[in-house]
C-alpha cells in the first residue's frame, strides 16, 4: 500500500513511497497533525544514492513492526537534501550542534512546531556497538516527550537558538590583504597528506574546492604544484575513479584512495573535470587532460537526459550490494578476456583472488604498463595497445550487468557546474561536442526551469514547485559567464546580469548584507538559512561572491562589487580558522586582491585569426582573468575597441593599465607571460 510519498517526483522520496511508515513529504499537513495530535516529528533526510539511507530503509523502515511502532508514536516527514537543501542545513546545523557530527542519513526529532531537540544519523534496528536500535530510539523520544516534556521544550528552545545564532555572523571592518591568503595556506599545508595526496586521513573526500585553492598558489608557494599534482595523480591512480567508464566516485574509505564508497555525483565529477583541466593548462602533460575528458565523456554518456540537461547521481549500490556492479575477480576476467588478456588486465590493475573488497577487486593502477610490458614480454606499445582494447571489451561487459540506479533530478545548480566544466574544457581543448552539450544544458534550464520567470529547484519530466535557492542562482551565474568568455556570446552575459540582479533581488539580507540560502517569503522553516561553508560544494554565498565579481571585471559596474563585498566581511573569521571549509570565497578573495586580467578579443568569433588569439588566452591557466569575445561594442570590454588594420585585436588590461593591442598570437602570448598564473 503506498503511502503519501507515492505522489512525489523526487527519486528518493519514491523509493520510500511503499514503506508501511507513514510518511509525509515536508510541509504544513504533517506538522498541523502533529500538533492535532500531540506528537513529536520525526524529519528524516538523506538523498537517492545515500548507501546508509538504503540500509536503514532496509532495516527499519521496511520493518512492520518498526513501522507500527513509528505510525503510532510519531508524525514522520522523509525530505530529499537534494531538493530542499535549506531544510537540510537548519537541521543538520542542530545535529551537528547536539552530536558533534553530522551525515545521512539524518534523523531529527522535532517538537509540532519544527524545533529540534534530539538528533543522529544511522541508528541500526537492534543495540550494536553501544547504539541504541532505532525502536529503543522511537520509544524514548515518544516516552520523553509525553513525560519529561518541560524539559524537552527546553532542549528544543535551546536547540533552536543555537541554530538561528548560527546564522548571525558579525561583519569584520579589517582590511582584506594578501596576508590572509598567506595565512589561509597555511592553513591548508598543515592538512596535506604528503604520502596519499589530499587532506587528513580516512574515510578521504577529494576536496576539489580546496585543490583548485591550492593550484592558484602553484606560481607563488614554493610545495602548491607539487601537492596539487601528487593529489591528482594519486587520486586518478586509485579505485576513487572509474578506470572503466571514467568518472569518480564520492570518496575513498580509506586513505590511499583505494576503495571507494561507490555512488557518483554529478557536481563531485563537474568539479573534479575542472580541476584536472586546470593542472593541464599548467602541466600540459597528458594524463590530466584524459581524466578530464574521461570525467566529462562519463557525463554525457550515463547522466545526461534526451532533453540535453543532466541528471543528480548514480547509486551506491545494485542488486542490493554496494559496489557490485564495478567489482572483479580473476575469473570474471577470464570469462570476458581470455586468460592472456586478463593477465594483463590483473597486472595493471592489480586483481587478484583475495581482493581489495569483499573478495573482489576494485581496479586501481597498480603496475605500469612498461612493467606489465617486462612482464609478459612484449612491447610496451603492444601491450599499451592490446590494454586499451580489453578495457574496452569490459566496459562492454560490465554494462550488461544490472546498473546501479539512476537519480534522474535534475537541479539547476548541479547542471550549472556541468556546463561551466564542459564549457571550459571545450575551449581548451577545441571540443566543440562539449561546447554544444554546455549550450545545450543551459538552454534546458532557462526555458524549462523557468515557469513564469522565476528559477525553480528541480526538474523530474516537469519542473518542480520549489523555488531555487540562491546556490542555483549563482552556480548558474558563474556558468553564464563562462559561456559567454568561451563562445563570445552578448546574449549569455545578457542574462548572466539578469540573474544576478534577480539573485539580489530574492536573496540579499539588507540588515547583515550578504545572501540567504532560500528565498524571501519562504517561511516553513524555524530560521532562514544562510551558509559559508564550501564542501562538498561552493556555497552559494561563494558562488554568488565570485560571480559578481567576475561581472564587475566584464562590466566595470561597481554595483557589482558593492553585492560582492560583504560575504568576505561576514566570513572573515571562518577563512582564518577554517580555510578548508571556505576555499571556494579564499579563491574569490584571491581573485579580488590579484586584481582581474581583462582580456578583450575584437572581432567575430568564428574568424580562425580570432579563435587563435583566443586559444592563446584560454589554453593558459589564468584563474584571474576574464575575456570578451565579439565585435566592437558588443560588450562592455570591448567598448571603443576595434580591429588592427582590419584584423581581430586582442587588449590584456590589468589595474586599470592596458597594454597596446596586437593582432598575432605570439605577441599576445609574450602580454600573458608576464601574468602569474596562480
Amino acid at each position: 500500500m503506498p503511502n503519501r510519498l507515492s505522489g512525489e517526483r523526487s527519486p528518493y522520496l519514491q523509493q520510500h513511497a511503499h514503506n508501511p511508515v507513514d510518511w509525509y513529504p515536508y510541509g504544513p499537513e504533517a506538522f498541523a497533525r502533529a500538533v492535532a495530535e500531540d506528537k513529536p516529528v520525526l524529519i528524516s533526510i538523506g538523498y537517492s544514492a545515500c548507501h546508509w539511507c538504503h540500509v536503514m530503509e532496509r532495516e527499519s523502515f521496511e520493518d512492520e513492526r518498526t513501522a507500527r511502532l513509528m505510525n503510532d508514536l510519531l508524525v514522520s516527514i522523509k525530505v530529499d537534501r537534494e531538493e530542499r537543501p535549506d531544510v537540510d542545513a537548519v537541521y543538520m546545523e542542530a545535529v551537528q550542534g547536539l552530536t558533534g557530527q553530522g551525515g545521512w542519513p539524518l534523523n531529527v526529532f522535532c517538537t509540532p512546531q519544527g524545533e529540534p531537540f534530539f538528533g543522529g544519523t544511522y541508528f541500526p534496528p537492534e543495540p550494536r556497538h553501544g547504539m541504541p536500535s532505532w525502536p529503543q530510539v522511537v520509544a524514548s523520544i515518544a516516552r520523553a516527550y509525553h513525560t519529561e516534556r518541560q524539559q524537552v521544550l527546553q532542549n528544543a528552545e535551546a536547540v533552536t537558538e543555537y541554530v538561528r545564532s548560527a546564522q548571525q555572523m558579525p561583519q569584520s571592518h579589517e582590511l582584506l590583504t594578501p596576508e590572509m591568503i598567506a595565512t589561509a595556506y597555511a592553513g591548508l599545508e598543515s592538512q596535506f597528506d604528503w604520502t596519499n595526496g589530499g587532506f587528513g586521513g580516512a574515510p578521504k573526500f577529494p576536496q576539489p574546492l580546496g585543490l583548485e585553492f591550492v593550484l592558484r598558489q602553484s606560481g607563488r608557494r614554493p610545495g602548491a604544484r607539487d601537492f596539487a599534482a601528487l593529489s591528482l595523480q594519486r587520486m586518478a591512480a586509485g579505485g576513487l575513479y572509474d578506470h572503466l567508464g571514467g568518472g569518480f566516485h564520492r570518496y575513498s574509505v580509506d586513505a590511499t584512495w583505494t576503495v571507494p564508497h561507490f555512488e557518483k555525483m554529478l557536481y563531485d565529477n563537474a568539479l573534479l573535470a575542472s580541476l584536472y583541466l586546470h593542472m593541464f593548462q599548467i602541466a600540459g602533460e597528458e594524463e590530466y587532460r584524459d581524466v578530464a575528458t574521461g570525467t566529462l565523456d562519463y557525463l554525457l554518456r550515463d547522466l545526461r537526459s534526451p532533453q540535453g540537461a543532466f541528471y543528480s547521481a548514480q547509486d551506491a549500490d545494485s542488486e542490493g550490494e554496494e559496489g557490485r556492479y564495478y567489482v572483479w575477480t580473476p575469473q570474471e576476467l577470464e570469462r570476458v578476456l581470455g586468460p592472456e588478456d586478463a593477465q594483463l588486465i590483473a597486472l595493471r590493475f592489480g586483481v587478484t583472488a583475495r581482493g581489495n573488497f569483499e573478495g573482489a577487486t576494485v581496479l586501481t593502477l597498480a603496475m605500469p604498463v612498461t612493467e606489465v610490458a617486462r612482464r609478459v614480454g612484449s612491447p610496451p606499445e603492444a601491450v599499451h595497445a592490446r590494454l586499451v582494447e580489453a578495457q574496452r571489451r569490459l566496459l562492454i561487459a560490465r554494462d550488461q550487468r544490472v546498473r546501479p540506479p539512476l537519480d534522474s533530478k535534475v537541479l539547476v545548480s548541479w547542471n550549472a557546474l556541468a556546463i561551466r566544466a564542459l564549457a571550459q574544457a571545450g575551449r581548451v581543448l577545441r571540443r566543440s561536442d562539449y561546447l554544444d552539450a554546455a549550450e545545450r544544458a543551459a538552454d534546458f534550464i532557462l526555458t524549462q526551469m523557468r515557469p513564469g520567470g522565476g528559477l525553480v529547484r528541480s526538474w523530474q519530466g516537469e519542473a518542480s514547485r520549489i523555488p531555487a535557492f540562491l546556490e542555483d542562482y549563482s552556480y548558474l551565474v558563474e556558468a553564464l559567464v563562462t559561456l559567454a568568455e568561451t563562445t563570445g556570446s552578448a546574449g549569455r552575459l545578457d542574462t548572466a546580469r539578469a540573474l544576478a540582479e534577480a539573485m539580489v533581488t530574492v536573496f540579499w539580507d539588507d540588515e547583515q548584507g550578504a545572501f540567504f540560502d532560500s528565498q524571501v517569503g519562504v517561511v516553513d522553516l524555524i530560521v532562514r538559512p544562510r551558509s559559508f561553508f564550501d564542501n562538498p560544494i561552493p556555497s552559494g554565498n561563494s558562488a554568488a561572491t565570485f560571480g559578481l565579481l567576475r561581472l564587475h571585471a566584464l562590466t566595470g559596474e561597481d554595483r557589482y562589487l558593492t553585492w560582492a563585498m560583504p560575504a568576505f566581511r561576514s566570513a572573515r573569521g571562518l577563512m582564518e580558522r577554517a580555510p578548508l571549509a571556505v576555499s571556494y570565497l579564499l579563491s574569490a578573495l584571491d581573485f579580488y586582491l590579484e586584481g582581474a586580467t581583462q582580456v578583450g578579443i575584437v572581432g567575430d568569433p568564428a574568424d580562425p585569426k580570432a579563435q587563435a588569439l583566443a586559444d592563446t588566452v584560454f589554453r593558459r591557466y589564468l584563474p584571474n582573468a576574464v575575456v570578451a569575445i565579439g565585435p566592437s561594442d558588443s560588450q562592455p570590454l570591448l567598448n571603443g575597441r576595434g580591429l588592427i588594420e582590419g584584423s581581430p585585436a586582442a587588449y590584456v588590461c590589468r589595474h586599470f593599465a592596458c597594454d597596446l593591442p596586437v593582432a598575432d598570437p605570439e605577441s599576445l602570448a609574450a602580454q600573458l607571460e608576464g601574468i602569474r598564473a596562480g
